[in-house]
């Protein structure tokens, strides 16, 4: 009799694996369906003429051109990038909220990589203010204090091509980005399209970069990082494809932290703040690595803190004596501005806006960035007791319990970034989809295996998707009357009440965290 129970136990054991093994590989399949969808679909984009979303960059010279001959028109470039992120949004919750996601092959990497150096940048015309501020410095002059339209009468052939509302406004960027722009410059001549394809390569070198280094830090997670990362067509885009300066930032910052945990030491410190320093001059809210890195040391914490703060501060100070104080004066006229997608407009045009409503936005959000922090730490941390259990039920890996633990340094900063970084998009008045892309390259050191962390992985994607989709295609040129229309219902109305669901959706759920107690012989939600 328990001979038959016994083979009864085993039977139903072996009909439940196979079960659970029938529905990963349905799941597999459907994600890597909707993958190979959403980067056809933005690669189309990508390779066609110039469009609502990619503005026309001339004469190709020696640099790749459209590869498809025809166009798109506004109504399908908006219907094509609003499905392509939509389906990657659900590609990347089939991969968060399942099983035995997969690594990308090399070849794969690298035909993502050429493919996306054979494209037109779109979602934005930012690309071709980079290459005039570049422009301007290479010639001599100062991109800090000069306007694109104003500079040499307009009449060059590469800066007279910034787009509306850049025309009048001087760089913004920070030193070493402005550098890098110089040198596409100088490589590119008097042609757009060549200096922008320069700057394409540097910033698909970038996206590289952090995966490089990703993968170095965070043995055992390379599926983890593709899913998030590489294969995760959203970021791909806004970032990649849409070859932003927050790439480059972002791969700096990666890179920083790579230093420290990889040189334990002054030494590593003192690299990691090089690297810092090169951050923060490039975008000034890149800062953030500096005090994840410094919550991140254990031993000789002030030491190694002294030495990385110093080094950033010497190589930082350096860029910006030579570029002059004049780089901070665009930065101080940001700082009071709010988008169109922020919940936050709603407030200013509830009360009447003006120069004083701003100022008080302005404080408000910087509040609301730190208790955002506070509920993003909150939801991920997992104290040693749970994590065990959370093992013993199999719900996590050895690596995911290890991080949230303790775990290396790397895992431990590039948690903080995600905390902080995090805690600050979610609450900045004035914010873009490509200012994610430094959350999405540290989420990989974040374990998801409970109900409280998904929460955040879920929160940042749906805050990544609906800001991505507000700002389709990305340019105020080159629309048709109904879709500007859409496009900007999107953007003013579905988008803030979004975001604020999302808002309310962390803090209630960081709220509840601290009440929820694991029941005694229970395992942890997984």
């Amino acid at each position: 009799m328990s001979h038959t129970a016994s083979d009864a136990g085993d039977f139903a054991r072996d009909t439940g694996d196979i079960a659970r093994s029938s529905d990963g590989l349905v799941r597999d399949r459907s994600r890597l369906g909707l993958l190979v969808l959403s980067f056809a679909l933005l690669l189309v984009v990508g390779l066609t003429l110039p469009n609502a979303a990619a503005p026309d960059l001339g004469p190709r010279g020696w640099a790749p051109g459209s590869m498809l001959p025809f166009t798109l028109g506004p109504a399908w470039v908006t219907g094509a990038m609003w499905t392509a992120y939509t389906l990657g949004a659900v590609a990347v919750v089939l991969a968060v909220t399942g099983r035995g996601s997969h690594e990308l092959p090399r070849p794969v990497v690298a035909a993502l990589a050429l493919l996306a150096a054979l494209t037109t940048p779109f979602g934005s015309g930012d690309h071709v203010s980079y290459a005039a501020y570049g422009r301007i410095l290479a010639l001599g002059d100062n991109p800090w204090l000069v306007s694109p339209v104003s500079w040499r009468g307009g009449s060059d052939p590469v800066v007279s091509q910034v787009e509306a509302p850049w025309t009048e406004e001087p760089s913004v960027y920070g030193p070493f980005a402005t550098l890098v722009q110089g040198l596409t410059s100088l490589g590119g001549g008097d042609n757009l399209r060549q200096t922008v394809w320069l700057w394409q390569i540097v910033v698909i070198a970038a996206w590289l970069a952090v995966r490089w280094a990703l993968r170095r830090m965070l043995p055992g997670r390379e599926a983890r990082i593709d899913v998030v990362w590489t294969a995760n067509p959203i970021v791909f885009s806004v970032g990649v494809l849409g070859a932003h300066v927050d790439l480059l930032a972002t791969a700096l910052v990666v890179v920083a932290v790579w230093a420290a945990h990889r040189h334990v030491g002054l030494g590593g410190a003192a690299l990691a703040g090089t690297f810092a320093a090169l951050a923060v001059s490039s975008k000034f809210t890149y800062a953030v690595v500096l005090l994840a890195l410094l919550l991140a040391f254990k031993d000789r914490r002030f030491a190694r803190g002294g030495v990385l703060l110093g080094s950033a501060a010497a190589v930082a100070g350096a860029l910006h004596l030579w570029a002059g104080p004049q780089v901070y004066d665009q930065l101080g006229r940001s700082a009071r501005a709010v988008a169109l997608a922020s919940p936050w407009r709603w407030f200013l045009e509830l009360t009447g806006g003006g120069p004083a409503v701003r100022s008080v936005i302005s404080v408000l959000a910087a509040l609301a960035a730190i208790g955002f922090a506070y509920c993003l730490w909150r939801l991920l941390r997992l104290p040693a007791p749970l994590a065990s259990a959370w093992m013993a039920a199999g719900t996590a890996t050895s690596a995911d319990a290890r991080g949230e633990v303790g775990g290396g340094l790397g895992v431990r900063a590039l948690t903080w970034v995600v905390v902080l970084a995090g805690g600050y998009a979610l609450a900045a008045p004035y914010s873009l989809p490509w200012y994610d892309v430094i959350v999405w390259a540290a989420l990989p050191a974040v374990a998801w295996g409970s109900r409280l962390q998904l929460v955040v992985v879920l929160s940042l994607l749906a805050r990544l998707w609906i800001m991505a989709m507000a700002y389709t295609p990305g340019r105020v040129l080159g629309m048709t009357p109904g879709v500007e229309d859409v496009t900007m219902t999107v953007r003013t109305r579905v988008a803030p009440a979004v975001l604020l669901a999302v808002w309310i959706w962390v803090v209630r759920s960081a709220w509840r965290a601290g009440s929820r107690r694991l029941p005694a012989g229970r395992p942890p939600e997984s």
